[in-house]
């Protein structure tokens, strides 16, 4: 649904916002950034972050927030309507190219197994980003919560673990917590692919839309996230809908 935002069922106006100090955008630079968080003090449950959800917010462990920076609205919220989304040809390759991968979800958790694939991830594909030396409590605090709705997806080839996405289910969604994937596999393309699945398990699970969190078009690392078209952008208080692209060949 595009337009204006259905009415929560939660009231939000009982609820405190607050924000962060600035600090350098980890995306952008020279850019300050600061985030708007819902009251951590709060009773947070799955039911309220459904609501918030609606409103561009996003969960990073037990903090629910939304961009907010100073001079800048580079950090646009973005979900997929899955009604209207039609995998273009490059995505029909990456699933073709994954079909060997087994599906299997599992509780939120830490796992060993888990964890050596994160560490190799992160330090291959985000070296120097604040991220590179992680601890298994900072692994968990990051992509878990006590209150919400989070599941592990793994996806394996044999028994080797290529790939884990961490997704939050949604009253009327699912959110793209984080995907972590082999290295070595690049071509694969393991993250697409980890989306794709999603999208697929929205449909089959009846949720209209997938969360995929923030869309920064000036940043070369979040710029796969365009491709997944029809998208939804919320803008000034609304979800507006990008139209797809028209493939090559087709008139």
């Amino acid at each position: 649904m595009t337009g204006s935002t259905p009415k929560p069922t939660v009231d939000l106006r009982e609820l405190a916002f607050y924000a962060s100090p600035e600090r350098a955008c980890g995306y952008l630079e020279q850019r300050r950034s600061m985030s708007l968080f819902a009251d951590p003090t709060a009773t947070m449950s799955n039911r309220l972050y459904s609501q918030l959800a609606l409103y561009g917010f996003r969960r990073s462990g037990q903090y629910l927030y939304r961009p907010a920076c100073p001079g800048c609205d580079s950090c646009i919220p973005m979900r997929i309507p899955i009604a209207r989304f039609r995998p273009n040809r490059s995505q029909r390759r990456c699933l073709a190219a994954n079909a060997d991968l087994s599906e299997r979800v599992v509780e939120p958790a830490f796992r060993e197994e888990h964890f050596r694939l994160y560490r190799r991830y992160i330090r291959r594909r985000h070296p120097g980003g604040g991220m590179d030396d992680p601890d298994p409590e900072r692994y968990v605090s990051f992509l878990t919560s006590a209150w919400s709705d989070t599941r592990f997806y793994e996806y394996r080839c044999d028994r080797r673990l290529m790939a884990v996405a961490v997704v939050d289910h949604l009253e009327r969604g699912l959110s793209a917590v984080y995907t972590y994937f082999e290295p070595e596999a690049r071509a694969r393309g393991l993250g697409t692919f980890a989306i794709l699945r999603q999208i697929e398990t929205a449909r089959r699970e009846g949720h209209p839309w997938v969360y995929l969190g923030y869309w920064i078009p000036e940043c070369d690392k979040m710029r796969y996230k365009q491709h997944f078209r029809p998208f939804e952008i919320y803008r000034d208080g609304s979800w507006q809908e990008t139209p797809p692209p028209r493939e090559r060949g087709r008139r």
